[in-house]
């Protein structure tokens, strides 16, 4: 029997990414990426991010997630799941705990304060972005990734290239177009996803500057899909819009499920992300969730 079975989550949502949240604070057993697809496979647990606590690594940090995506693979940065976690860590009756202050939160990528705004709104700094080609990464060297070449050409769309690379924990590549409803998602964002200039896959964005004060964006992420939120995605693409001028450093990201407001904090170069969750139901795993997991 699995670890898992019977653990309590919440189901939750950061404009329409849906998220679940699981908490392993006080035990040692790690999601494996068989547990995770068969999480997601389950209705009452769908998630595009699995959210898990686990006990703080670093000194003066509240907790340590780990991000897991549909297909069990993991993510270094998920905004929208972060600002579900800050929810549940400081209201939830099950998951809270004193915490001083604005919440702390760790992932592989790097540490994310996270200060609350009101009951259901957060703003999470999500630390500086990454843009040197090695850091994104991208298998090659560009002294300018406001633009980069793909190999994945698409002689219908030749719109669709020279997109801009940025990474927020996680690689993004963002395709800036006239209309980003014009674009059929499902058909066109693995194609990039798994393009080879991307080593480690990548977040497909398209983006419509419809003004230096916003953004209307659509995403495919890797390893989830289309997707009505993606957070980290709209920090990736205002400081990339910001870069090429579009923009100013702040902006109105409008997205499937709604809109966030994302800032480039000139003084330290940290990107702020605010924008509301919503709690949809707790629940636990059943234990036939995980029988044929190994």
């Amino acid at each position: 029997m699995s670890a898992l079975s019977n653990s309590r989550f919440l189901k939750m949502n950061g404009l329409g990414n849906e998220i679940t949240v699981l908490d392993l604070r006080g035990s040692a057993h790690r999601v494996s990426p068989a547990e995770a697809r068969a999480i997601a496979a389950d209705p009452h647990s769908r998630f595009d991010q699995l959210m898990v606590l686990h006990d703080p690594v670093t000194p003066g940090t509240d907790a340590f997630m780990r991000i897991y995506n549909t297909d069990g693979s993991e993510s270094g940065a998920c905004g929208n799941g972060t600002r579900c976690v800050a929810w549940a860590m400081t209201v939830d009756p099950v998951m809270s705990r004193p915490v001083e202050g604005d919440l702390v939160l760790e992932t592989k990528a790097g540490l994310l304060p996270v200060e609350r705004v009101s009951d259901t709104v957060f703003t999470v700094d999500m630390g500086p972005p990454r843009l040197a080609w090695n850091e994104i990464p991208l298998r090659d060297p560009y002294p300018d990734t406001r633009t980069i070449a793909a190999d994945t050409k698409l002689p219908e769309m030749p719109e669709l290239q020279g997109p801009s690379a940025v990474s927020m924990g996680n690689p993004h590549v963002i395709f800036w177009v006239e209309d980003a409803q014009a674009y059929d998602l499902a058909a066109i964002g693995p194609i990039f996803e798994y393009d080879p200039v991307f080593p480690e896959r990548a977040n497909i964005s398209f983006a419509q500057v419809t003004s230096p004060e916003h953004i209307v964006l659509r995403v495919w992420e890797r390893g989830a899909g289309a997707t009505r939120a993606c957070g980290s995605a709209a920090c990736a693409t205002l400081v990339a819009a910001a870069r090429k001028g579009l923009t100013g450093r702040k902006a109105v990201v409008t997205l499937p499920g709604g809109d966030l407001v994302i800032a480039w904090r000139e003084s330290d170069d940290h990107v702020l992300m605010t924008g509301p969750i919503e709690l949809e139901h707790e629940g636990s795993f059943s234990p036939a969730l995980f029988t044929e997991v190994a």
